[in-house]
């Protein structure tokens, strides 16, 4: 008995939001960047130049959150009967690699610029616009983050919540190429060497930031299983439900903010179908209340007591 009714109304409201907080971040990334792009130019900060031409990039990663939360939002149909969160999914991996690529870019070129520093070469200094430019960035970068973050932990989008983790590590980037700036202002020629040198501890905390990032998104599209803690949530629920004399065959995955529950279920044989139904239907609740959205798929058989098989298959589930 399979539930494919998980609150569609729920799902294409978070999926607005989604497309909303999607919008904003593409909004003030273009702005930043021909800010950013503008300053580096009148301001002489070859740095904040950079960082805007970065935040071009910035805008792709946004074009592509947004494909995939519109692709994610057209629910369930005939082709896709678990829906389409892995779209989701598959954007945060892919930001994930875009955040590997761009934190590799700034390591090569901070070890470069110590490199020529260490072989003499001075720096121009920068503009004070280049200075309130770059606190200016951070600030709304970091704005977009707890934004996005919160919308992400609100409507369970994977795909958010790896957006947010991108805008701060642009709110670093940009902190560093801040620093940069700063030394080079007021601590003279000889300290100019802080901007690369931050560039490169901050592409480190990039690289940290895209594992974590890149972890539950390749383990979601592998289809590991759900963690302990809410596989042990379910079989408490299945096993404290009345009428369940046994189960075995717990699978369980990620798809999105959807977690899909594949269960076989033992009742006593003398129950008819509308009984059976019932108790699915009381499974199929808890698990709702318990876990959020949850899409089941529930196989009833008549129960003939334990078997050492039955026993070790639930045992190992993981």
């Amino acid at each position: 008995m399979m539930n494919d009714k998980h609150n569609p109304s729920q799902h294409s409201r978070h999926n607005r939001e989604e497309k909303r907080c999607t919008l904003v971040g593409m909004t003030s990334d273009i702005g930043l960047s021909a800010l950013k792009i503008a300053t580096g130019i009148m301001g002489h900060s070859s740095a904040i130049l950079a960082d805007g031409i970065h935040s071009i990039g910035d805008t792709v990663t946004d074009a592509l959150v947004y494909a995939m939360v519109r692709l994610s939002g057209k629910g369930v149909d005939d082709r896709y009967r678990y829906g389409r969160g892995k779209y989701e999914t598959l954007a945060a991996f892919l930001i994930s690699i875009i955040l590997v690529v761009i934190a590799l870019g700034l390591m090569s070129e901070g070890l470069n610029d110590v490199w020529e520093a260490m072989q003499g070469k001075m720096l121009e200094r920068p503009h004070n616009i280049a200075l309130i430019v770059g606190i200016v960035a951070v600030l709304v970068k970091e704005g977009l983050y707890h934004y996005t973050r919160h919308k992400g932990n609100k409507t369970g989008s994977s795909a958010l919540k790896a957006y947010a983790w991108h805008h701060r590590a642009d709110a670093l980037s940009t902190a560093a190429t801040l620093l940069g700036v700063a030394g080079a202002m007021f601590l003279g020629e000889q300290w100019r060497v802080l901007d690369p040198i931050a560039a490169i501890a901050v592409s480190v905390l990039i690289l940290v930031l895209a594992y974590r990032m890149g972890k539950p998104a390749v383990e979601e599209l592998l289809e590991v299983s759900l963690p302990r803690a809410e596989q042990d949530v379910i079989t408490t629920i299945v096993t404290g439900t009345a009428g369940v004399k046994s189960f075995h065959n717990l699978r369980t995955r990620r798809n999105g903010d959807l977690r899909v529950v594949d269960i076989h279920i033992k009742v006593d044989g003398d129950l008819n179908v509308t009984q059976s139904h019932e108790i699915t239907r009381e499974i199929e609740r808890q698990l709702t209340e318990s876990l959020g959205e949850v899409l089941t798929n529930i196989h009833v058989e008549p129960y003939h007591g334990h078997n050492c098989c039955e026993k070790h298959e639930n045992d190992k589930t993981e």
